[in-house]
């Protein structure tokens, strides 16, 4: 591990050399970047950063939004009593007078709806449990980011010629692409310095890494049209004869699910007491994860983005060096020194190949992750841990004159962290406007995922839990070898858990004594194509519920609820009711096509009632309460 007692930047043939002291009190050079090149994100300024979209964008009939909204019915003009003339047929000037009843106005109205408002859509509850402060934090809204869904059939991508009447769909970005929603857990540890930092600023890292690669949207076909000479025309959005049947589409879809051809799961039964066996946790399960889709290809600018992979290589060698030393991120090119990306199930490099190769969104989630936690923990190794003249400054110096929840302060807080955070965010996309959440709308589910925050799909004609990430622990026989090493040992705590260097997870944000052993920031990347009404709902926790409940017991708990908002409150409500270790709990629940069926797959909620049950039973029990 490395600990820093000062970052000191001098200019030395144009480089930055930066001295860390390691564990062996020798002082060592590292041969960093350029130094205006150092971090383009620790020295910006929160003015110049956008705030989080933590809403979306819909369109509405404006006669829905107010009763008295409505075309007027009396005469269309404002001449006086006197100057008007009586109607006389014949010939001549036709006299002002009202035209036709012309209905109610059906022009679409841009209205930005607050996501934690919409708890028929979306919900989230947090809870502290026993710990004196809360740890854990979440991120709910839309990101300016391309389109990565793939594109639909012809006969869904008309242009549009109209609108139906009483539709509400979803706006476009302002990159013309239907709305990119994004959702994210973020559980820290020895303190909330990371957890925040990842809360207001990692959507930030993933929509400037967008941009530096030039990513092109995968629902525009600009080369196409410029090679044919026609005028490029975004078509994402359904016809009008379409449009007055969607309501329709999405019926069929929901009826289309068979819940009747599967067969069911077996209930979960509680632990026999007589051999001291104990319920497992969704922390402890190694059921397999999903496996995700191939990438989709997409355009971009192919030499500055082998350039900037190649960048960040450099950087964490000559930064941090051990493990990533031999440092091979996925999803990166194999000219800038990654394994490759990967395109139709296929890893090319371009250098191999003629053609310009397109990388996807992917490539650009893998850079972003890595930047912020090169910047987090770059930012606390210029940090000195006794800083007398800090000390003696007021606590509040940082804030923001009128905004006393803001903060000039550099990442992390004014001292050292030694901390860190797991992550776990889910991107969706869609090919068209009509949002992920209506039943006949199919769309693209990006997970990333670090650390042992889980991210879980209730699948519509089974009722299972499907989960899509896999905790990075030492225990995991992937992250076991991939550690062994570069590490010492592993050693078991008392509560039969594996730790390295005295951490339960092998990847996470920040932690910058562990990172030259292994523990970093790449994120275990999946892709979901979602089929309209395949999943009912979508579900992120902390590891403070998935360490006391598993999976299926997960989902069930957000079955018998009427909202996607009352589904989390009672998940953190249970969870922390049942705990015996008080973790900070944190869950998000969101609503997907099939939410209208969620209870009819397999054994719906039933499968863990009686498991649930018990639990309480224990939780209540005085025998089994802690001393």
């Amino acid at each position: 591990s490395f600990t820093s007692r000062a970052v000191k930047p001098s200019v030395t043939s144009g480089k930055l050399l930066h001295t860390l002291q390691s564990d062996t009190g020798q002082a060592r050079l590292c041969d960093g970047p350029r130094y205006g090149e150092f971090s383009c994100h620790l020295f910006d300024s929160a003015a110049q950063r956008r705030c989080f979209h933590d809403y979306f964008v819909t369109h509405l009939p404006s006669s829905s939004l107010h009763p008295d909204s409505r075309a007027p019915t009396g005469p269309h003009h404002r001449l006086p009593r006197a100057a008007s003339t009586p109607h006389t047929p014949g010939s001549g000037r036709s006299p002002a007078a009202a035209p036709p009843s012309l209905g109610h106005s059906r022009e679409m109205t841009v209205v930005r709806i607050p996501l934690r408002s919409a708890k028929h859509h979306f919900g989230v509850s947090v809870s502290r449990g026993s710990r004196p402060y809360n740890e854990d934090t979440y991120q709910a809204g839309t990101i300016e980011l391309p389109a990565f869904s793939r594109r639909s059939p012809i006969s869904l991508t008309r242009a549009r010629k109209g609108q139906a009447d009483g539709e509400g769909t979803s706006a476009d970005s302002a990159s013309g692409d239907p709305q990119v929603f994004y959702f994210g857990v973020f559980d820290g540890h020895g303190g909330n310095e990371c957890s925040d930092f990842l809360r207001e600023q990692l959507h930030g890292y993933i929509e400037d890494s967008a941009k530096q690669f030039e990513l092109e949207s995968t629902l525009k076909r600009r080369k196409e049209a410029a090679q044919t000479g026609t005028p490029f025309e975004d078509v994402t959005r359904e016809s009008k004869s379409e449009a007055h049947s969607l309501e329709q589409k999405g019926r069929r879809s929901l009826a289309s699910i068979d819940t009747k051809a599967h067969d069911a799961n077996p209930p979960s039964k509680p632990p026999d007491q007589n051999i001291g066996s104990k319920p497992t946790a969704a922390r402890e399960d190694q059921t397999s994860t999903i496996t995700g889709t191939a990438p989709v290809p997409q355009e971009v600018n192919v030499i500055k983005a082998v350039e900037l992979e190649r960048s960040l290589i450099c950087q964490w060698k000559n930064i941090v060096g051990g493990y990533y030393r031999r440092f091979k991120p996925e999803f990166f090119s194999v000219g800038s020194g990654g394994r490759g990306h990967t395109q139709d199930g296929k890893r090319r490099s371009s250098l191999d190949e003629a053609k310009p190769e397109q990388a996807g969104v992917e490539t650009v989630m893998m850079y972003a992750f890595l930047k912020a936690d090169l910047d987090f923990i770059s930012a606390q190794a210029q940090k000195q841990e006794e800083d007398l003249v800090q000390a003696e400054k007021a606590l509040n110096e940082g804030d923001i004159f009128g905004e006393p929840s803001k903060s000039r302060g550099t990442i992390g807080g004014p001292k050292r962290f030694k901390g860190g955070s797991t992550c776990s965010i889910a991107m969706v996309s869609t090919p068209t406007p009509t949002p992920f959440w209506h039943p006949a709308s199919p769309s693209t589910l990006i997970a990333c995922h670090v650390g042992d925050s889980r991210i879980l799909l209730c699948s519509t004609a089974t009722g299972s839990a499907i989960p899509l990430t896999t905790n990075h622990h030492p225990s995991s026989p992937g992250e076991g070898s991939r550690l062994r090493r570069y590490a010492g040992s592993f050693v078991t705590d008392s509560f039969g858990e594996e730790r390295i260097s005295g951490l339960a997870n092998t990847r996470a944000f920040g932690d910058m004594q562990s990172k030259r052993i292994g523990v970093s920031a790449e994120p275990e990347i999946k892709r979901i194509e979602m089929s309209p009404a395949e999943y009912s709902f979508l579900v992120l926790v902390s590891d403070g519920i998935s360490g006391t409940l598993t999976d299926q017991e997960i989902v069930d708990i957000v079955k018998e609820a009427k909202t996607p908002d009352k589904g989390a409150k009672d998940v953190v409500s249970f969870a922390t009711e049942v705990s015996s270790e008080g973790d900070n709990a944190t869950c998000l629940a969101v609503r997907l096509g099939g939410w209208e069926r969620r209870e009819e797959g397999g054994l719906g909620a039933m499968g863990t009632k009686e498991l649930r049950d018990w639990r309480r039973k224990e939780a209540i029990n005085p025998r089994n309460r802690r001393t």
